[in-house]
């Protein structure tokens, strides 16, 4: 089964996955990582390193980012054409960059959710 790890305290982050939610994703489970110690243990990643980009677990391996992404869209029903495409190198060089860019202001504006901040 596919873990997806989300910040659902972003607004943007939260409007997309609940799209996709509302796909056919029995196969896929989604966690919420917000203010969630199980899920940094189970990654073994800081609350700050989970904020900053999505991230999944698949047969025991995490990916984040956008490899997170293309992993995520090949198992939802309407979207393995664009895990198709986002993995073709140039245009995955080109997804890569696009997707650090806007996680970097996700980040920025979500970072007051972590404790001390």
């Amino acid at each position: 089964m596919l873990k997806v790890y989300y910040n659902n305290n972003c607004s943007v982050c939260r409007i997309e996955i609940n799209h996709y939610i509302r796909k056919n994703t029995k196969n896929i489970k989604w966690i919420d990582i917000s203010n969630n110690k199980e899920a940094e243990i189970e990654l073994d990643k800081s609350a700050r390193q989970l904020l900053r980009r999505l991230h999944v677990m698949h047969n025991s391996e995490v990916y984040e980012g956008a490899k997170a992404f293309i992993i995520l869209w090949d198992r939802l029903p309407g979207y393995r054409w664009l895990s198709k495409l986002a993995s073709l190198p140039v245009v995955y060089q080109l997804f890569y960059i696009a997707y650090e860019i806007v996680a970097i202001f996700l980040y920025l504006k979500n970072r007051g959710q972590l404790s001390g901040s």
